[in-house]
């Protein structure tokens, strides 16, 4: 059982205390509510809350023009420890929110709220902000996909990758005909700009290593269909399941990967198959002209403007719009790791994080998922090791693979322990170490169950060497047997 407690200060500006507090402030409360995964696991969310006045500080920065520029004054003033959280409500006529917002959520780990009039209305919105910043039923039942019953999950719970300790990022650039296109893509460039700033704030979650390719003469696998209307080529929804197979068996980059890779692949179509354009369900054309595949990442095609003149030399020198690329790409890495926005309240306004690619808050609730998540795997791994040990009596357990399972066991209780004192980030960091040594126990090699035969197996694999053997040595101890006998049946003769 897994209590994650939630550090949360709610601040009260001048102007937006509800009548009817039942103490004066400063004063502490908490609220609890248990996720149920399924008969035997459950998660305690308990919510440490804090209420009191803002400081003078705290009020000059709410005096900003406009709520990104109070969010970006407050994160100086706040408590910045990952998992805790920040609300300051303002008064009901504050001309800091926009009209018709009720919660703005910036890109650190605080929230501007405005007051609904009485404490139990400002309650239930401080619990809609505190849920979306921290975690949701929706998120932690993601995280223990494998113990939710079969038919309670979301279909998107499954898109999200799974924890992992690394994680490798290839970007391929397809150019089936190079004869017609030559195709130049600043990779490096759109890396370091794009890319390394989202990944600099997620290497606290997992390591990552990024690299990138070029293939030539590397097709789709599925014929587009021409569509004479609009005089362009189309691949329909139910054919883009197809389109992966083909491809992934040109990338190479998983043979001998440690860690899941995701793909991120952009696709400039063959002379004769342009301009192509990718169809959603109800037949449109999608916008991005990209397609995102669970768990494994994305492809984005690229069409090449045709050159006016027909006598134009080929192949047609292309230069690939990096920023337009870049944009698709990381809207498919946010949903690979789950950070999709969810629907929302009308009433909520969350800020865009800009070119660090996600809040604070976000990365939060990635560590939230991820703590449990490890804790459950932690535990499924040291059981199955348990129930291999007990099923081969005579399997031989070393002292360093013992030791492996103590620290595991430690470090999983450690994990526990700190996530129910509110310190997600130890929390964090004590079950990635739990994962390493019980991996390190369950794979030893020997633990190799190959190596270790059970009693049947032993007879069936000795008896025929030992048989041919033993039989004379049977009969010959049998035939000794029968003279003792006899010699004793027999008299003894007198002189």
């Amino acid at each position: 059982q897994v209590r994650l407690v939630v550090p949360i200060a709610v601040a009260f500006s001048p102007g937006s205390v509800p009548g009817d507090l039942p103490r004066p402030l400063p004063f502490r409360d908490a609220q609890e509510m248990e996720i149920t995964v399924n008969l035997r696991t459950s998660v305690t969310s308990h919510y440490k809350m804090v209420y009191r006045g803002t400081t003078a500080q705290e009020e000059a920065a709410l005096a900003a023009a406009t709520a990104r520029e109070a969010d970006a004054a407050l994160r100086l003033l706040q408590d910045a420890s990952i998992g805790s959280l920040t609300m300051y409500v303002v008064p009901e006529t504050s001309s800091l929110l926009p009209q018709g917002i009720s919660v703005y959520v910036g890109k650190h780990r605080s929230a501007l709220v405005r007051a609904g009039g009485s404490l139990a209305a400002l309650q239930a919105r401080l619990q809609q902000v505190t849920q979306l910043m921290s975690f949701t039923a929706t998120s932690m039942a993601a995280a223990l996909s494998d113990r939710v019953p079969d038919g309670q999950l979301s279909p998107d719970a499954r898109r999200y990758l799974k924890s992992s300790l690394g994680f490798e990022i290839t970007f391929s650039l397809l150019n089936p005909d190079p004869k017609s296109h030559a195709v130049d893509w600043d990779i490096e460039g759109a890396v370091n700009c794009y890319v390394k700033p989202v990944l600099d704030k997620l290497s606290l979650v997992a390591n990552f290593s990024v690299d990138s390719q070029i293939l030539y003469y590397a097709v789709l696998g599925v014929t587009p269909r021409y569509d004479k209307e609009s005089s362009s080529f189309l691949l329909s929804t139910h054919s883009l399941p197809h389109v992966i197979n083909p491809v992934e068996a040109r990338l190479g980059s998983s043979a001998a990967s440690l860690y899941p890779v995701l793909n991120f692949l952009l696709y400039v179509p063959e002379r004769s198959h342009s301009p192509l354009y990718i169809q959603d369900k109800d037949g449109a054309p999608v916008s991005t002209n990209a397609f995102h595949s669970p768990r494994w990442g994305g492809i984005m095609v690229y069409n090449v403007e045709a050159s006016a003149s027909p006598q134009a030399s080929l192949p047609l020198h292309v230069d690939v719009d990096m920023a337009r690329v870049m944009e698709v790409f990381l809207a498919q890495l946010r949903l690979v790791f789950g950070l999709s926005r969810e629907e929302l309240p009308a009433e909520f306004l969350l800020e865009n994080p800009g070119n660090e690619g996600l809040a604070d808050w976000e990365l939060d609730h990635l560590l939230w998922a991820h703590t449990v998540e490890n804790i459950a795997t932690v535990s499924t791994t040291l059981t199955s090791l348990a129930q291999l040990l007990d099923k081969i009596g005579n399997i031989v357990i070393k002292d360093d693979v013992a030791s492996e399972v103590y620290r595991a066991v430690a470090s999983v209780q450690s994990a526990v322990a700190k996530l129910g004192q509110g310190h997600l980030h130890s929390a964090f960091q004590a079950s990635k170490e739990a994962v390493t040594s019980s991996e390190r126990a369950f794979f030893d090699p020997s633990l190799l169950h190959l190596l270790y035969f059970p009693d049947d197996q032993k007879f069936a694999i000795y008896i025929p060497l030992f048989l041919p053997m033993a039989v004379p040595i049977l009969l010959s101890l049998a035939k000794i047997v029968r003279e003792t006998r006899q010699r004793k049946k027999e008299p003894t003769k007198m002189d």
